[in-house]
């Protein structure tokens, strides 16, 4: 198996880093400092068609895979945007990749085509207060009434949710003790972020100020049953197809700050001089950074391992 890159991926590569790092710290510390969101990155990437890159070319996607997605990503986070300028990104990417694989023709040519462009933006709702790995014991619930379901229940750990248009949401449509098996029974919702019935209330954290994380209180929240992504009581399996490629694309983003920080710390041995001469060319010095350096090749194919093997199902 020949893992190297293709011209094409080293050509996103150039690209992506070109365009990135347009946007330097100064401008990562100012929205850090106040929590605004960066809509002048998120609008850059978006008029140069990054949003879709792995979403199909026939909604206005790049047609590509995950190794380009991991491609972009990464070289997101070692621009020095970190994992600010990477999530905006990246809830693009992931979020409707279960709607990709399981919606209906409809729902692909209603939605894809405005997330390609950034019009549509998307947040990801499943952990809840009580329910944190162990997804299959949320209790948010979804009941059908005629052409729509009704949601009630509570989400936490919701990011870009103050700025999302629309929601993927896993709630039970039948009852946990009512399922011949624990993951059967939850189905997933593409809901319209409406405040009439969605209580946003953002959680203060330590870091990434600029990309918001939150609890949801859910009450009536009417979802149409054309928003239902694939089969109802399935959508555990199909959301799947959304957490995989997800743990393989923040590993790429792992990656990138890797870099960056290995960049800043030869930057910064080659320039601060003690004794007469720059610490870089002590062993001391030298020598944790070639590790680390190394490691971090190691790991980089492993991750692009993994993504190739995903992108070949």
């Amino acid at each position: 198996m020949d893992f190297a890159f293709t011209e094409q991926q080293q050509m996103i590569r150039q690209e992506v880093r070109h365009l990135a790092r347009k946007f330097g710290a100064e401008y990562w510390r100012e929205k850090d400092r106040t929590g605004e969101y960066p809509e002048e990155f998120f609008q850059a990437f978006a008029q140069q068609g990054w949003l879709g890159i792995a979403l199909p070319a026939e909604y206005g996607g790049g047609g590509l895979g995950i190794v380009e997605a991991c491609i972009l990503l990464e070289e997101i986070t070692a621009s020095g945007a970190g994992t600010t300028g990477a999530a905006p990104i990246h809830f693009s990417i992931f979020t409707p990749m279960p709607l990709v694989r399981h919606g209906t023709a409809e729902q692909k040519q209603k939605y894809l085509p405005l997330i390609a462009q950034g019009k549509l933006r998307l947040a990801f709702s499943i952990t809840e207060p009580d329910a944190g790995t162990d997804t299959t014991r949320i209790t948010t619930r979804a009941e059908r009434r005629g052409d729509h379901y009704v949601i009630n229940g509570k989400k936490i750990w919701c990011s870009n949710a103050q700025e999302a248009d629309k929601v993927l949401i896993l709630a039970r449509t039948t009852p946990y003790d009512q399922v011949s098996k624990k993951t059967k029974g939850m189905s997933l919702f593409f809901a319209d972020v409406d405040r009439r019935s969605i209580t946003i209330q953002e959680i203060d954290k330590l870091g990434r100020h600029a990309v918001d994380s939150n609890q949801l209180f859910i009450e009536d929240l009417r979802v149409s049953a054309d928003d239902l992504i694939g089969v109802e009581g399935e959508g555990f399996y199909h959301l799947l197809d959304g957490l995989n490629p997800e743990r393989i694309v923040v590993a790429a983003e792992a990656l990138g700050i890797g870099r960056w920080a290995i960049e800043k710390a030869v930057h910064y041995a080659k320039e601060r001089v003690v004794f007469g001469r720059p610490i870089g060319q002590n062993q001391g010095i030298q020598f944790p950074l070639a590790d680390s350096l190394a490691k971090l090749e190691t790991t980089a194919l492993m991750v692009y391992k993994a993504a190739w093997l995903y992108d070949r199902g």
